[in-house]
């Protein structure tokens, strides 16, 4: 599968939330934690509302405007525009990644290591920290495979999605 991995631009945002929000769906659901297609609505529904377009369009043009501090890109399929996945983060007293997401047609080509390396070598030497669903461990053995270590440090997010924090030193 060929995909373009590039900076969003602020009309992108429109695309950013229901995207999420879709990729949820695929990801999340598990009975056992609760978490269903209602409960998925209820919490990431908000990502394509008028308010989380702005704050998607915000956060594309900081990122436009101090690069330094924010990452952001997304992955267009091949010849198409259509947003597939994306993955954003920050820089502050340490460096954070998230949110990442692919579509589950993207996941297993390639894509995701070609987005962590843009991601790292933006980080450069600085330790990273994510937060990762605890029961998705194709997620977490792919961070492991890109240097990060759980801390057992945990949270459940929304008091339902288990967590797991995860760091790759510096």
């Amino acid at each position: 599968m060929t995909c373009v991995i590039e900076p969003p631009r602020p009309e992108d945002a429109a695309s950013l939330g229901p995207l999420q929000s879709r990729i949820w769906l695929q990801t999340y659901p598990d009975e056992a934690a609760g978490i269903d297609e209602a409960w998925i609505r209820e919490q990431r529904g908000t990502a394509a509302t008028e308010e989380g377009v702005a704050g998607w369009r915000e956060f594309i043009e900081a990122a436009e405007r101090r690069p330094d501090l924010s990452f952001c890109r997304v992955v267009r399929s091949g010849a198409g525009s259509e947003i597939v996945g994306f993955l954003c983060g920050r820089r502050g007293e340490a460096v954070s990644l998230g949110p990442m997401y692919l579509l589950e047609e993207v996941r297993g080509h390639g894509v995701g290591g070609r987005l962590m390396d843009e991601f790292l070598a933006w980080a450069g030497g600085a330790p990273v920290r994510l937060w990762v669903t605890e029961y998705n461990a194709g997620v977490v053995r792919f961070y492991e495979r890109h240097g990060f270590r759980a801390t057992g440090e945990r949270e459940l997010w929304r008091g339902r999605l288990p967590n797991v924090r995860m760091v790759r030193d510096a």
